[in-house]
């Protein structure tokens, strides 16, 4: 190749340093910079607005105690109001006590209690959606669609309240009574919780509520604990065992102590002074004055029963200006069955009055 055949046009060494030119670096991460992608984390947010004071261990106590707690106090209140009541424990949650107050209804049935030998005060709030029904049920209603009122209550129904409170203060102390022996007195009642002030707003209080369900209504009742007041016997509930009990041998220290209990127990004593037999027309005809007369002999042993079990017989008698009855004997109840009524007719007992 000849030197003329070597030299290159413009346009060509233009052409050449184009194709020439780098092109743009495709970007690689750099060691550091791989090295500084980590894992996502789980976080979990705290607010210290709200300190976690009260223990998970300490919680899933509260929580055992009160699902007992919620089972008796149905049982009583269905009693009382003479219908099917269901209690059944729906949170246990600690809270600020100002987010507690701002989340109730006004007006509502607000009760401060004393709660000895603790100090500070719990709270019992009954929701209105459920007060009023169970006032009602109590004054002879309830089978009418119930009315929700939003209305402070009268002077009646808070006394009628009272009987609703002490039973649930009855079951609450038995509840505790493992834990620690309260004595409970209702200091007050409002109907705007805003009013009343029991510790600073942003003081922490565990918070129990309970469901009650009763013919188709559904109602809140809340127990507000003070976690200060309670503070002190943390130790106690973790160191209780709540979640059940195994069977295990019984010691004499246990058969003494259940033999006291016993012992200190009450039975219901009842006293039959004589039977008879009467038809229904008989019944119908009985007016004031009438005498019913008997075949039992006057000088003859009487019948003392405890509940349904005739145990005893003894001779009736006064003691300090109060009827009485000598034990005499002990009866077995399976040596005296009790006789058959025959159809048709009505047996009507004579029982003495308590003393």
């Amino acid at each position: 190749m000849d030197e003329k055949e070597q030299i290159l046009s413009e346009s060509e060494v233009e052409s050449l340093l184009e194709n020439l030119a780098p092109a743009e670096p495709t970007p690689v991460a750099k060691p550091r910079e791989r090295a500084a992608v980590k894992p996502k984390l789980k976080v979990t947010p705290y607010d210290f607005k709200r300190p976690e004071r009260v223990g998970k261990e300490q919680m899933r106590a509260l929580q055992s105690l009160h699902e007992g707690f919620g089972r008796n106090f149905g049982s009583s209140l269905s009693a009382l109001l003479r219908t099917v009541v269901e209690v059944k424990l729906t949170s246990v949650d600690q809270l600020t006590f100002a987010e507690f107050v701002f989340g109730l209804e006004v007006p509502t049935c607000f009760i401060v209690l004393d709660a000895e030998p603790l100090k500070g005060n719990f709270i019992v709030d009954i929701n209105p959606s459920i007060l009023y029904p169970m006032l009602d049920r109590m004054l002879g209603g309830g089978k009418e669609d119930p009315v929700m009122l939003r209305r402070p209550m009268t002077e009646i129904e808070r006394r009628l309240s009272q009987r609703i409170t002490n039973l649930f203060l009855e079951h609450l102390q038995q509840s505790w009574s493992n834990v620690i022996d309260l004595e409970f007195n209702i200091i007050r009642l409002e109907s705007n919780p805003q009013l009343v002030s029991i510790v600073p707003p942003n003081e922490v209080v565990v918070l129990i509520g309970f469901e009650i369900a009763m013919q188709g209504l559904r109602g809140l009742i809340n127990l507000c604990i003070p976690y200060n007041s309670i503070e002190r016997f943390s130790s106690t509930l973790v160191a209780n065992s709540w979640s059940g009990y195994g069977r295990g041998m019984i010691n004499s220290e246990t058969q003494a102590h259940i033999g006291m209990a016993v012992e200190q127990s009450e039975a219901e004593l009842i006293v039959t002074l004589a039977t008879s037999r009467i038809t229904t027309s008989e019944l119908l005809g009985l007016r004031v004055g009438d005498v019913i007369t008997t075949s039992h002999d006057v000088h003859a042993p009487l019948v003392v029963s405890i509940g349904n079990q005739e145990r005893y017989l003894g001779m009736p008698g006064a003691m300090k200006g109060k009827k009485a009855i000598q034990i005499q004997e002990v009866v077995p109840p399976v040596d005296r069955p009790k006789p058959n009524k025959p159809s048709g007719e009505r047996s009507e007992k004579i029982v003495a009055p308590k003393s």
